[in-house]
């Protein structure tokens, strides 16, 4: 069954967020992902008072070849971004798992709603970025019929829900820990970087779907 995950991202976790910074008083939407050979190029639609400018700034970045604008109406305009390198990112994670930008768009802070094939896509786009550092906040995963995800509570990973029942299950969150970070990661072989991260995501969805929401948690995860 498809799933729809919305998350945000700071523009510094991601190849694109970081080129598109470069820029001042920009908007940006992102139309599409296109995978070409082994590279991506992103289709993307800019707001700006000088697009001149702007894409001075863009060219001006190692990571860009070229930035094609296939369509400019006022002070709008649609480009392509051809990479000059195989930059394996938040972006090109999306192609990788075959998944369908529904919304993109950023005046600072990114926001995202995309479509993945089905929740095994979602758990190994989560553990691609989590194994290159990229983090992200998951605010939203559900199905297409409208319903959260009951097989993923609170947004949560597979990866996620079983770091978190391990943690549980050896007092990683009682007061005093009755286990290390270290041990954790040796339980489930993974590095402990990786289980720091899983466990912070996890515990950060959950509050995401609880607290800021106003929803109660069941009795376990």
């Amino acid at each position: 069954m498809a799933v729809i995950a919305e998350f945000t991202v700071e523009p510094e976790q991601f190849v694109l967020g970081q080129v598109l910074a470069r820029a001042s008083d920009i908007e940006v939407e992102m139309e599409r992902v296109v995978p070409s050979s082994q590279r991506v190029m992103p289709y993307i639609w800019v707001h700006a008072p000088d697009l001149d400018a702007f894409e001075s700034d863009i060219k001006a970045s190692t990571y860009v070849d070229e930035v094609i604008a296939l369509d400019v109406l006022d002070d709008r305009a649609l480009y392509r971004v051809e990479w000059s390198e195989d930059v394996r990112s938040l972006i090109y994670a999306m192609a990788e798992f075959d998944a369908t930008i529904l919304e993109a768009n950023s005046s600072g802070r990114w926001f995202f709603r995309i479509r993945f094939e089905d929740r095994s896509r979602v758990a190994e786009f989560n553990e691609f970025l989590i194994d290159r550092g990229i983090d992200i906040t998951m605010t939203r995963l559900y199905t297409l019929h409208g319903g959260e995800d009951s097989g993923e509570p609170f947004g949560l990973t597979e990866a996620q829900q079983r770091a978190l029942a391990v943690a549980i299950e050896h007092g990683y969150f009682e007061v005093p820990r009755r286990t290390t970070l270290s041990d954790l990661a040796g339980e489930l072989g993974v590095s402990e970087q990786s289980m720091s991260e899983t466990i912070r995501r996890g515990v950060n969805n959950v509050l995401q779907h609880t607290v800021a929401s106003g929803q109660s948690p069941p009795g376990n995860l």
